[in-house]
């Protein structure tokens, strides 16, 4: 059997390799390493294929998030809305820029942004909601621009783990994510769906003032060379991280489609255990099923029930099988974030992921092999114990 990955970017690199290579190649030799032709081709591919007006590159996904949120005006002391249950970066750039982070609570099923406790937390300072595609599963978007319309908000998607999904509107068209908000952002960190070798992000919209605004803030605020209209930051993505995106991104809908296959081969293996919950598509879905397309499972993330979530994450080390703990401490309760207003009653879902939750190895190599292996020896471990 091969050797477990949490990711495999080898294996993936090398069916890529005979693209890959000459793209970076001619970057070399062109020396057009800065706003070059690549970053210009890919750019326009990306737009294509989500069909989105504009995507404007930067140099990583948190970046992208603050330019997003620079871009639409926001004040310090505006309230910013976003998931208790995410990674740091969201919630990050809403403090560096004086923003005030309302975190709340996220649902039980689908693990993303509860639209029930966003609207329970709305005040009169409210001025955005970060909704956060978490795992690779669309949010409820279409609560959520209702929401964001009747409150005047903005709509600030997160979507660095989601990229590739759709979303299934009510009357049911389907919108990639991160063409359904205001403005959007994405990662394309080496580990994401569509990643590169090195940092690079994007900012996503179909607002042409706002993609004007973004542009100049992502060169130092400069639409001219040395007259700096805004203030800006030094934010580009680099042409070689381009050039591997463009090569990768033909193959995304395929990358896509081989996570779902290992999730619903993971599924099966798992299938009405009473100690383990498998993650499904939106609330409406009980599985992932042949047709789903709305989760992309840039994570696959079971929830424990009376299992010990750290003994068995010690057992899978012992058999050399990777996986992470994603998260182990809620934002609420992370030093830099802690806030008086905050009731852990507010939290009760939140507060339960963290202490049960277990992501598995997720990526477009799995084999059969790898997965009937990590399945058995994950459910050896809980009916033993």
């Amino acid at each position: 059997m091969r050797k477990i990955q949490m990711v495999d970017l080898q294996s993936q690199y090398k069916k890529i390799k005979d693209i890959v290579d000459p793209s970076i190649q001619e970057i070399l030799e062109s020396a057009a390493f800065i706003n070059g032709p690549k970053v210009h081709q890919f750019q326009k591919n990306l737009e294509d294929y989500l069909g989105v007006k504009h995507v404007i590159p930067c140099a990583n996904g948190t970046d992208a998030l603050q330019i997003a949120m620079m871009g639409l005006g926001l004040k310090p002391g505006d309230e910013v809305i976003t998931a208790d249950f995410t990674f740091a970066a969201t919630v990050e750039v809403i403090a560096l820029l004086q923003l005030t982070p309302v975190l709340v609570d996220v649902d039980p099923i689908t693990f993303n942004i509860d639209v029930a406790a966003i609207e329970k937390a709305i005040t009169p300072k409210t001025k955005a909601i970060v909704p956060v595609h978490l795992f690779g599963l669309a949010a409820d978007m279409d609560a959520i621009m209702d929401l964001a319309k009747k409150h005047n908000l903005y709509v600030i998607e997160d979507n660095a783990q989601g990229i590739g999904a759709n979303y299934t509107h009510q009357d049911g068209t389907k919108t990639k994510t991160g063409a359904i908000g205001h403005v959007a952002s994405t990662s394309f960190f080496p580990s994401k769906n569509l990643g590169c070798y090195g940092d690079g992000g994007a900012i996503f919209t179909n607002d042409d003032d706002l993609a004007h605004i973004i542009r100049g803030i992502v060169n130092h605020g400069m639409y001219k060379r040395y007259h700096h209209d805004v203030v800006g930051v030094n934010s580009r993505l680099d042409s070689i991280q381009a050039a591997v995106l463009d090569a990768k991104l033909p193959h995304l809908d395929k990358y896509n489609e081989a996570r779902r296959n290992a999730a619903r081969k993971y599924t099966q293996a798992f299938k009405n255990h009473p100690k383990i919950t498998t993650p499904s598509g939106r609330s409406s879905c009980e599985g992932i099923c042949d047709t789903c397309d709305c989760h992309v499972f840039h994570q696959y993330t079971l929830n424990l029930k009376n299992v010990d979530r750290d003994a068995l994450v010690a057992h899978l080390q012992e058999h050399n099988i990777p996986c992470g703990v994603y998260y182990p401490i809620p934002l609420h309760k992370q030093k830099a974030y802690k806030d008086e207003r905050y009731n852990e009653q507010d939290f009760q879902v939140t507060n339960q992921l963290v202490e049960s939750v277990i992501s598995l190895p997720m990526h477009t190599e799995l084999d059969d092999e790898q997965i009937n292996f990590i399945t058995t020896t994950i459910l050896n471990f809980i009916n033993q114990s």
